[in-house]
């Protein structure tokens, strides 16, 4: 009982620590975003390829758009790709080849388990499934409420994603993970 009320006071201020790093990470990114704006407000055409070179790490390209999102958050949020892949139970190899656009999945599950094991937020979410090429989650379809409601509240690892579907009657992200 006793190591259940720590593990449990542990959990709660692991969840608050994680929520605050959440939330400054949001406000750098939209900070970044909006000094990039401001400065590209003062860039001519003829110091626009210093620029482009300059922000290089900064800048989603079109070419591969998810997979320099992906970068991006992984580096903003200091984790490692391979440590997402083993939460995401995904081998390396795939891993990085999805996160490089190499092989694609039809598969939204993929990349929502990725998302989750990076532990991103509704909007980062939401973002990597467009980048992608998937449908965003939507509230009205049961399954995706339940992960909405997984992601709102900090719920990224697959076991209790998992567990929190099949108590609400929908398909688990992944068969046959414990």
């Amino acid at each position: 009982m006793r190591n259940s009320v720590s593990h449990a006071r542990i959990s709660c201020a692991r969840d608050l620590v994680i929520g605050r790093v959440n939330d400054l990470q949001k406000e750098n990114y939209e900070q970044q975003s909006r000094r990039l704006d401001e400065e590209l407000l003062s860039v001519g055409p003829n110091e626009l390829p210093v620029f482009l070179e300059q922000h290089r790490e900064d800048l989603i390209t079109l070419r591969r758009p998810f997979a320099d999102y992906m970068r991006m958050k992984f580096r903003e949020k200091g984790i490692l790709q391979q440590n997402v892949f083993l939460a995401a139970d995904l081998s390396e190899n795939y891993g990085y080849k999805l996160i490089a656009e190499e092989k694609h999945t039809r598969q939204r599950d993929t990349i929502m388990r990725l998302c989750l094991a990076a532990g991103f937020r509704l909007e980062e979410v939401q973002e990597a499934l467009i980048l992608y090429g998937m449908a965003p989650l939507y509230g009205r379809f049961p399954r995706d409420a339940v992960l909405t409601v997984a992601v709102q509240n900090g719920i990224c690892e697959l076991r209790e994603v998992n567990r929190l579907l099949e108590s609400c009657g929908q398909p688990p992200l992944i068969e046959d993970y414990e």
